[in-house]
């Protein structure tokens, strides 16, 4: 009669969780020496041209972050200039209004002024 498997009980799963992390780092430092030794020259080369493309594109990754850091600066001191502008133009659109009505009141006046038969003129 064939002996049944068992299920594993919580301390057995307890145990093997235990080893999961030791089991990794054997795998880890097995994979790695393997990685260290290039079986060839045209290896060698390939791990170092490897080498030098991951430093130069990290680099590169560096530099266009730091791009991207100084137009974001940029977009946001331009929006609070273009905000300003704004301000100033409806400022300006505000007094050259009140300009306007003064203009036309003082207008107004003169002619007022000028059509009364009974106001002292300037030559008297």
């Amino acid at each position: 009669m064939p002996a049944r498997a068992r299920l594993p009980t919580g301390r057995d799963r307890a145990k093997a969780t235990a080893r999961i992390p030791f089991i990794r780092e054997f795998v880890r430092r097995d994979v790695v020496g393997i990685r260290r030794q290039p079986e060839s020259d045209s290896e060698l080369v390939a791990n170092n041209i490897n080498q030098l493309l991951q430093r130069v594109a990290g680099t590169s990754v560096q530099e266009i972050d730091k791009l991207i850091t100084e137009l974001q600066t940029l977009r946001d001191t331009l929006q609070s200039e273009a905000a300003r502008v704004q301000r100033e133009i409806v400022e300006y659109a505000t007094l050259s209004q009140a300009a306007l009505q003064s203009t036309k009141i003082i207008a107004e006046s003169l002619t007022h002024w000028k059509k009364v038969p009974d106001a002292p003129s300037l030559r008297d």
